[in-house]
C-alpha cells in the first residue's frame, strides 16, 4: 500500500524519509492543520511551543482516528513553528519524534514562520495519511463495491445535483 524511500545518494535523514509512494487506488486523507486548541477552542500552552506541540499531536491523533487512520499511516507532514530559533524548532521536533508520528518514517518539513492563525498559536501540523482498508470481520461477507466511479457508468451525473452556486466575493449565492 505504501513505501517509504530513503535516497542512497542523499544525507541519511534521522527520523523521516525522503519520499513516500502510495499505490493507485489507496484511500488518502488530507487533514487540515492540527492546532493547539482544546475542545472548547482555547489555546493550550500559551507561550510554550513544546506544550502546544503536544496538544497538536493529540489533536492530530483524533483527526486520524476520525478517518480510520493512525500515525503509522501518515505519509507527509508540514510542521509550522512560530520561531526562527533552531533550539525551539528542535524542541518541537522532539515532540513529533516522541509521539510515534515519525515511526513511518514519513516525509516531513519543519518550518519556522512569523505567525499562525490563532492569537498565541505557536505550532501547527498539516498531514496527509493513507487510510487502510478495514479488516473484514470474522464470518462476515465483504461488502459489495461498485467498480465504476460515480458519473462514469452510463449517463453523466446531473450537474444540478450538487447544488452548484456561483460565488460572489465571500457571499454564497444560491440559485432560486
Amino acid at each position: 500500500m505504501l513505501k517509504r524511500v530513503t535516497v542512497p545518494g542523499l544525507f541519511p535523514p534521522p527520523t523521516y524519509s525522503h519520499a513516500s509512494v502510495v499505490e493507485a487506488g489507496t484511500r488518502l486523507a488530507f487533514l487540515a492543520g492540527s492546532v493547539p486548541l482544546d475542545a472548547e477552542g482555547r489555546i493550550v500552552g500559551v507561550g510554550d511551543p513544546v506544550r502546544q506541540a503536544q496538544q497538536v499531536i493529540a489533536n492530530l491523533g483524533e483527526q486520524l482516528r476520525a478517518v480510520d487512520s493512525d500515525f503509522a499511516h501518515v505519509l507527509t507532514t508540514d510542521v509550522y513553528v512560530v520561531s526562527g530559533e533552531p533550539g525551539v524548532l528542535s524542541a518541537v521536533w522532539e515532540v513529533v519524534e516522541a509521539s510515534g508520528l515519525s515511526t513511518g518514517p514519513h516525509s516531513s518539513t519543519l518550518i519556522g514562520v512569523a505567525c499562525l492563525g490563532y492569537p498565541g498559536q505557536l505550532v501547527e501540523i498539516t498531514a496527509t495519511a493513507a487510510v487502510p482498508e478495514p479488516e473484514p470481520k470474522a464470518g462476515s461477507e465483504p461488502e459489495a463495491r461498485s467498480e465504476e466511479p460515480a458519473g462514469r457508468a452510463g449517463t453523466p451525473p446531473d450537474p444540478g445535483a450538487f447544488g452548484t452556486a456561483p460565488l460572489t466575493g465571500s457571499t454564497l449565492v444560491t440559485p432560486s
